[in-house]
């Protein structure tokens, strides 16, 4: 497959205002792909439209050879595509361990028939759940703080538990909105690290980022929006070399 993802003339507004105006990219399985532009050019709009939080007026978003234009959110999670957000969000008063069994997949629930008749099915599963979260843990390096709240960890420590939260899914691809806003810069480039080992594991990313020296670092290739749409798309010296991509992010001089 040449494409995971494929978004094709996608377009949204709101209160007549164009936030998408045609945006069209597709991200290519085991990349890193950045999605960069200045502030108001669509990005965060494309990310809301892809996970299904506000859908598409027009256009056609496919993952993994299924159209999920008009899906919801928890059917587009269930098919492998899960996102993070610039500001982690959670549960204030749950630990590390309890945020991340939160997001575990297939999980059996605790209804009364299964609780009478099927009670080992829930035990196992929360077994195998809990021994999950504890390896994803140990990937990101968030071990030693399972019992912590996760409203006490730093900021990079909640990022890097954003995408552990995404990992509990078992995603084929992760959009990843900011992941080091900010982070100091030590974390920056721990988060950077865990996130080379994942795409090197098969996992495919989507990132928004504004750190632009973690997009040169990190992403290949390099998408631009501007004004709703594609601008450009190429190497980040590509991109950051290419006259209307300066014109975008610094004004046209007059």
């Amino acid at each position: 497959m040449t494409e995971l993802l494929r978004v094709a003339d996608v377009r949204r507004s709101f209160y007549g205002v164009q936030a998408l105006t045609g945006a069209s990219f597709s991200v290519r399985p085991g990349t890193i792909t950045g999605l960069i532009g200045p502030n108001g050019a669509g990005k965060t709009t494309v990310f809301n439209a892809i996970s299904g939080v506000i859908p598409a007026e027009s256009g056609s978003i496919t993952f993994d050879g299924t159209d999920i234009t008009k899906a919801r959110p928890e059917d587009i999670s269930r098919l492998g595509l899960v996102r993070t957000f610039q500001i982690a969000r959670g549960f204030p008063k749950l630990t590390v361990l309890e945020t991340l069994l939160l997001h575990g997949d297939d999980q059996p629930g605790e209804t009364l028939p299964i609780a009478l008749f099927r009670p080992g099915v829930s035990a196992a599963r929360e077994r195998a759940l809990i021994e999950r979260a504890k390896q994803v843990a140990q990937r990101l390096k968030l071990s030693h703080v399972l019992g912590n709240l996760s409203s006490d960890l730093s900021g990079g420590q909640k990022k890097l538990l954003e995408i552990g939260r995404a990992l509990m899914a078992r995603p084929k691809l992760i959009l990843l909105d900011e992941p080091v806003a900010g982070v100091n810069p030590t974390l920056t480039g721990e988060i950077a690290d865990r996130i080379r080992e994942l795409r090197d594991e098969g996992l495919t990313f989507l990132v928004v980022e504004h750190d632009m020296g973690l997009v040169a670092r990190l992403c290949d290739p390099v998408i631009v929006m501007a004004n709703g749409a594609k601008l450009a798309e190429g190497t980040f010296d590509e991109v950051a070399a290419n006259h209307t991509v300066q014109d975008a992010y610094l004004g046209v001089r007059a």
